[in-house]
């Protein structure tokens, strides 16, 4: 029997796909049953429907309606999800619903440069203007603060003297996608 697992995004979503083709390629019994987001013009719906994958818009309000989003999770079968740049805020129902099943990348070495505000370039932008030597992602659990939940793993990057904030950022993806799904299938069959 397959593990369903709901991806929330905000964005473009290139994680999300990333995570889909891993688990495609690999004879996983992992599926991605659904993508959420909470933007109607993220290009995360857009890859959603390429790949074949339901998609469902939540808005920030929505998400505020337990009954709503649980019968929409519940119609799936959701057990595990995965935010890959979803920048709202998880309710506390969701993490009662789902204890130790929802997991979270961070573009940054936490506990620095997380919390409200510090995702995509701003985190970049603040490690370059911090003078860091370092960079990197964290995958941690959610709970009902940003970026603290129990890190489940970290992998690091340079930061040169010379690097942009694109630079870093560069980087940082290539983190992502060659960490994110391993560790998501590690969580997930433990």
């Amino acid at each position: 029997m397959k593990h369903k697992i709901a991806i929330l995004a905000s964005g473009s979503g290139s994680n999300a796909e990333n995570i889909f083709n891993y688990f495609s390629d690999n004879n996983s019994n992992i599926e991605i049953s659904a993508i959420i987001t909470n933007k109607s013009d993220a290009f995360v719906l857009k890859r959603a429907e390429n790949l074949d994958i339901p998609s469902h818009i939540i808005t920030g309000a929505q998400m505020k309606n337990e009954a709503y989003v649980m019968d929409i999770l519940k119609s799936y079968g959701i057990e595990f999800i995965v935010l890959a740049g979803y920048l709202l805020k998880i309710p506390e129902y969701l993490i009662r619903n789902y204890p130790d099943k929802i997991v979270n990348i961070h573009p940054a070495l936490l506990p620095n440069y997380g919390g409200k505000g510090m995702y995509g370039d701003n985190v970049h932008k603040a490690v370059v203007a911090a003078g860091e030597n370092e960079s990197g992602i964290t995958i941690h659990y959610v709970n009902e603060n940003y970026d603290e939940g129990k890190i489940i793993f970290q992998a690091k990057c340079e930061v040169l003297p010379t690097d942009t904030y694109e630079d870093v950022a560069n980087k940082v993806h290539k983190l992502e996608y060659e960490h994110f799904p391993r560790v998501i299938a590690e969580v997930i069959e433990k």
